[in-house]
């Protein structure tokens, strides 16, 4: 997952220990420096190539889950060019984040690939440090879009895979026909 002779330090080391050993399905990374959620792949598959559109197999899920945040958040979803230059206005609030900028080594890339987590980077605000005067109104802004969000954890198919006796069946793997990619069923 990470280049050759790249130092994994060691509180990312315990994220992936930790994000390994739960079984989470959703998850969001909030940044600041923008108005905008992305969503995998963050890394382009041609490694030469800046702002070029890199889809996960579950692209239609991934951008229905960054439309749930965008659409609900008062800001990323205004029309207006104002707001840190209005770069994704015409985009609905979400890109590949590949296609915005190509990156190795990020979580919501990590977590498609090696767990059955599907996370989004939410770019929560304009100021990438913003001033603490600032959080509050960056949290109200979040707020609603963070729940509604939260919510998309109840969309799609759920449930237990268990044998002939009713016992949970751990590690099987559940394909999807026309999605290559396949996840696991947990503990």
């Amino acid at each position: 997952f990470f280049p050759p002779g790249f130092q994994v330090a060691p509180e990312t080391k315990a994220v992936m220990k930790w994000l390994r050993s739960i079984p989470f399905v959703l998850s969001a990374s909030l940044h600041g420096g923008e108005l905008v959620v992305t969503y995998p792949y963050d890394y382009s598959r041609h490694p030469m190539e800046e702002k070029m559109f890199s889809p996960t197999p579950d692209e239609k899920v991934f951008k229905m889950l960054a439309k749930a945040y965008a659409d609900a958040h008062p800001v990323i979803s205004d029309r207006s060019e104002v707001r840190c230059g209005g770069n994704f206005v015409k985009r609905g609030g979400i890109i590949n984040g590949a296609e915005w900028y190509s990156f190795t080594g990020g979580m919501a890339d990590f977590n498609y690939l090696h767990t059955n987590c599907f996370e989004v980077t939410v770019e929560v605000g304009c100021e990438k440090f913003p001033l603490e005067e600032e959080l509050f109104t960056i949290w109200h802004e979040n707020k609603g879009a963070l729940l509604n969000y939260m919510e998309m954890v109840h969309r799609g198919i759920k449930g237990i895979v268990s044998d002939k006796f009713g016992n949970p069946i751990k590690n099987a793997r559940i394909s999807v026909r026309g999605i290559q990619h396949d996840v696991t069923t947990g503990n």
